[in-house]
């Protein structure tokens, strides 16, 4: 199965302005990208925590109503944040908003600082993966059923509605994010229509093999499901830029420089495009940039309109 071939920001929201956000997803669409994303955290992940952090449901909201093709989702929502069948119902009403370019980004959720300070339970790790398993089964639920009744092992809902239906049918995708190979992987197998997350061309290759024996295991050929990758962007013809870049994501990752480098794409149009030829090669088809603020437009313009053709070119001429 040859899947489309698509390019995405993610513009994150902590320690920026409202107008930053705007203006850098008008120039997304204006560039012809094809989706964007905002995230989902309620104060900075990166930096001075006690910075601005605008919340990304209603940033989203408010961007897709800015855009008139971008498709776009929250990459991703904390599934411990929100009961799955009030976030089914937000979801149903932006896909009427946005005329239908919703696509539900989902997540076990991660940041425990962010748990402890708002009160919110953070449950253990398969706890929390075991969640995101059952929620995602009951939103496709919400949104394709007339009434639902659900008595799961974490969540229930008695008679409940989900009205109007999304304009997508059967559903907007779901994207589920997340890398781990024992149970997420066990999850995207179940219920996603796209997977995310992030690596060098040979963490995908390995993760992929692995989705393979779960979707074997759980009776669903997972060649159907869109593989996407995220990670931050950069264009530069600067070795010393390049290099400043890669020694901050060192830094704030706490990893070396070496470890870092594959799992990126920063440096000059022809040292990314054969990183992109890499990852196509492994099943990746789907290319979001992590933006961290101040957004780099120039950055931005550059892979539009240098990196994406000669990638779309080449990709198209191996479909032939």
């Amino acid at each position: 199965m040859r899947k489309p071939l698509r390019f995405g920001a993610l513009t994150q929201t902590h320690h920026t302005t409202w107008e930053e956000l705007r203006q850098t997803w008008r120039l997304l669409q204006e560039l012809g990208y094809d989706t964007a994303w905002t995230f989902d955290h309620f104060f900075p992940i990166f930096g001075d925590p006690s910075g601005p952090c605008l919340e990304g449901w209603i940033a989203l909201t408010a961007l897709l109503m800015e855009t008139s093709r971008l498709r776009a989702g929250v990459l991703v929502s904390g599934n411990t944040y929100r009961h799955p069948a009030v976030l089914a119902k937000m979801g149903a009403t932006l896909d009427h908003i946005s005329r239908g370019r919703l696509i539900l980004g989902l997540g076990a959720a991660w940041y425990e600082r962010e748990h402890v300070a708002y009160g919110i339970p953070f449950f253990t790790t398969a706890e929390r993966i075991h969640r995101l398993g059952e929620a995602a089964h009951l939103i496709k639920r919400l949104w394709t059923e007339p009434q639902v009744t659900f008595e799961g092992r974490f969540y229930r809902v008695q008679d409940a509605y989900c009205e109007p239906k999304p304009v997508q049918r059967p559903h907007p995708p779901i994207l589920i994010g997340g890398g781990g190979e024992r149970l997420t992987l066990r999850v995207v197998a179940e219920h996603a229509d796209y997977w995310n997350t992030f690596g060098s061309p040979e963490d995908f290759r390995r993760k992929i093999a692995i989705l393979r024996e779960h979707g074997r295991a759980v009776g669903r050929e997972t060649e159907e499901i869109e593989v996407s990758w995220a990670g931050v962007l950069h264009v530069t013809d600067s070795a010393s830029e390049k290099a400043a870049v890669l020694h901050a994501l060192a830094e704030s990752a706490g990893q070396p420089v070496d470890v870092i480098e594959p799992t990126v794409l920063v440096g000059s149009v022809e040292e990314i495009c054969e990183r992109l030829r890499r990852y196509l090669e492994v099943g990746v088809t789907h290319f979001i940039g992590v933006l961290r603020p101040p957004f780099h437009h120039p950055s931005l313009r550059r892979f539009a309109e240098e990196v994406i053709p000669i990638v779309r070119a080449e990709y198209a001429r191996s479909r032939t």
